[in-house]
């Protein structure tokens, strides 16, 4: 299965038994719009709902941290998503969340995961059926394991002020980067950790919400300042749509110099501490 899949792939393959479809819609306080009564008034046939929003480590000061292996693990095997499962997840949300469950469950050791790309509102353009209510299938067991050789924490990216070893590309719109709008969450204010690049998430898509294509999204990132050869940190408001930076990524063939700050600008702009900047990206490379 390859790592982005169509909608007319997803509709011939639903009903394999080794198929999992997973609904990893999310959304902004902003967005006035609840995740789980979305799913449930019609989803793609099959599909479960991930509740993406409630799997955070509530123990960390980070306000969205990715949850303990055990955590994750555990709501897999609920929604019946097990070693060996071929997963699809697919969001209808305009922050894309398909790719922070995609990027979760690479950590977690899922073996063979996919976004559908244009997700569930290119699905519902073409016709294609959807289903009500809630979708439930036998638990099975999922081997809690992580690897966060890839994911930054703020002492990290402190340290990374220092060494400049990776470039840091913030996925979040210019006027957030620069400060010249204001963060929609009270007490968190505009701005971008010194030196980074900006890449806003929606800049690697087409207009019918499905993923340029490769010549498109190396553009992107060449526009933004970004060496392709060299590492790559990516960070947006709270490890959201960083993690789409990612997932363009690794359609790109770059994987293993790639992590995400998880903490993203909630931690960071929140510490009297860390260095802030404002005004536009400087170009790199």
């Amino acid at each position: 299965m390859e790592s982005l899949v169509s909608t007319e792939w997803l509709a011939e393959e639903i009903g394999n038994c080794d198929l999992r479809i997973v609904d990893a819609s999310s959304h902004l306080p902003t967005a006035g719009r609840d995740a789980r009564t979305d799913y449930e008034a019609g989803h793609i046939p099959g599909a479960v709902f991930m509740d993406l929003a409630s799997l955070v480590d509530p123990a960390s000061d980070v306000p969205a941290a990715l949850p303990k292996p055990e955590m994750f693990a555990s709501r897999m095997q609920k929604l019946g998503i097990g070693d060996g499962s071929r997963i699809v997840v697919y969001d209808d949300s305009d922050v894309k969340t398909s790719a922070r469950a995609w990027y979760m469950l690479i950590m977690f050791g899922a073996q063979n995961v996919a976004i559908l790309d244009g997700g569930l509102a290119k699905w519902k353009a073409e016709g294609r059926p959807l289903e009500k209510g809630r979708q439930s299938h036998k638990e099975r067991h999922y081997t809690a394991w992580e690897d966060r050789a890839k994911v930054r924490s703020k002492a990290d990216m402190l340290a990374n002020l220092a060494s400049r070893l990776e470039q840091v590309v913030d996925a979040r719109d210019a006027g957030r980067f620069s400060g010249e709008v204001p963060d929609f969450r009270p007490g968190v204010p505009s701005g971008h950790i010194p030196g980074s690049a900006n890449l806003p998430f929606y800049e690697l898509y087409d207009p019918d919400g499905t993923f340029k294509d490769r010549q498109g999204l190396r553009k992107a990132f060449e526009k933004a300042g970004i060496d392709l050869d060299k590492p790559i940190c990516t960070t947006c408001g709270g490890g959201v749509t960083a993690a789409v930076l990612c997932f363009a990524l690794h359609l790109l063939g770059k994987d293993e110099s790639v992590a995400l700050y998880d903490g993203s600008w909630s931690e960071w702009a929140v510490d009297p501490a860390t260095p802030k900047e404002s005004g536009p990206a400087l170009q790199h490379g």
